[in-house]
This record gives structure tokens, C-alpha cells and sequence, in this order.
């Protein structure tokens, strides 16, 4: 769907942002939107770094444990 988009078609949507918000809001904007993807980036990496560990440390535990 997004490849369809020419570059007309992202100047209208452009205009229609400008008209929403106001060209003196768009740099909050802007900043607010980098802001959540830097945020969305590190809590990706953190469960990835999580999910990494925590098999490692349930195996530790089960050879720790004695066998019945």
C-alpha cells in the first residue's frame, strides 16, 4: 500500500499535516516522535537481551538442583 505513494501524494499528506497541527508545532512534534521511537528501540533491545539471559540462568539452576 505504501509503495503506491508517489511523491505528490506525500506533498498532499504533508500539506494536511501542516493544516492539522500548524507549521510552529511540527518541530514538538518532530521531537516527540524520535523521542518514542528511541524509547520503542531500547525496550526492544532490553527484552531481547532478557530473553537471551534468562535461559541461561534456568539451566544453571537446574543443574544446581539435585535430581530425585
Amino acid at each position: 500500500m505504501l509503495a503506491n505513494l508517489g511523491g505528490w501524494h506525500m506533498l498532499v499528506i504533508l500539506f494536511v499535516v501542516l493544516l492539522m497541527f500548524g507549521a510552529p508545532k511540527l518541530p514538538g512534534l518532530a521531537k516527540s516522535l524520535g523521542q518514542s521511537a528511541r524509547i520503542l528501540k531500547k525496550e526492544v533491545r532490553g527484552e531481547e537481551e532478557a530473553s537471551t539471559t534468562v535461559p541461561a540462568a534456568t539451566a544453571k539452576s537446574e543443574e544446581a538442583e539435585p535430581q530425585k
